[in-house]
């Protein structure tokens, strides 16, 4: 073997175990931590809090690809953009030292390669986990706006309820809040509790939770509540009319998806037929390219 490969080889492992080490240090749980939390609670308002030089790279890289980055689906998944650049590089790293690694092993077995084979074969394999990567984040995202719409429905219905029930504005939000479980309701509930600690009014709140996770429903809801907390409009039917065409417009999405569904199964049957077809008529076919022609 080469001194060339040798060295390129200890290179590749070199990246593969870099690699590794980084989807080890990614996948382990970390300790939870106090600042996030009261972040969450109280969002600063000017303040710079402390960075290691990690985060200071990857802080800065994220703003060079802000652009590219689903803002809206990773505060949807709760997942920062600083996770999601740093999950990406890791698929990156894997992609580029798992094709190194095989073919420098294939090399070591006198297997040859021409240079540009593990140059594409790296870079190839590392834009599809980086491409695997990006698109898993935007369908859990669909996912989850999905059962959002729902927990919202049923939100809405327990806000017309405790109106029913004459509570005032901003206790209705409160006790419908309590009465779900599951992370939409705890998220509208950590809401509110915000919008009580700075004392800023809870429909306010819920505006600008439906904007940050791409959920317009709440946003009608939050303009619902104001009507009533500020003018004290009687609510109670537009609340119940506004679950009732949620409601109705997530079961057209449902039957849309579902014929979808079926169509997509269409398409393995009609597969199969064909091969079958095939089969049926290949001895057919042999038979007469197999018989002698008569001069």
């Amino acid at each position: 073997m080469t001194p060339t490969w040798i060295g390129i080889t200890a290179v590749l492992g070199a990246g593969f175990g870099l690699a590794v080490f980084l989807a080890v240090h990614e996948l382990r749980p970390a300790s939870p931590a106090l600042g996030p939390a009261l972040a969450r609670l109280q969002p600063p308002t000017g303040a710079v809090t402390a960075q290691s030089g990690g985060s200071k790279a990857i802080g800065r890289l994220t703003t060079r690809v802000h652009r590219i980055i689903p803002a809206t689906d990773l505060r949807l998944l709760g997942r920062s953009p600083e996770e999601f650049v740093t999950s990406l590089i890791v698929a990156g790293l894997l992609g580029l030292a798992v094709p190194s690694v095989i073919l420098g092993l294939l090399a070591l077995m006198g297997r040859g390669f021409g240079t540009g084979v593990p140059v594409v074969a790296a870079l190839g394999f590392a834009a599809l986990l980086i491409l695997i990567v990006y698109r898993d984040v935007s369908h859990k995202a669909v996912i989850a706006r999905r059962e959002c719409r729902r927990a919202v429905c049923t939100f809405i219905d327990l806000v017309a309820l405790q109106r029913a029930a004459g509570r005032g504005t901003e206790e209705s939000l409160t006790r419908a809040a309590s009465k779900g479980s599951g992370w939409v309701f705890a998220r509208i509930r950590q809401t509110l509790l915000r919008a009580e600690l700075s004392v800023s009014a809870p429909w306010d709140g819920l505006k600008q939770l439906g904007t940050d996770l791409g959920v317009p429903e709440l946003g009608d809801l939050g303009d619902i509540m104001q009507a009533a907390g500020v003018t004290g409009a009687q609510v109670y039917r537009t609340l119940r009319a506004r679950a009732t065409s949620l409601r109705a417009q997530i079961r057209t999405d449902e039957l849309a998806r579902a014929e979808l569904r079926t169509s997509q199964l269409e398409i393995p049957g009609a597969l199969l037929l064909v091969v079958l077809m095939l089969l049926a008529l290949y001895p057919f076919a042999a038979r007469l390219l197999a018989a002698p022609t008569v001069n």
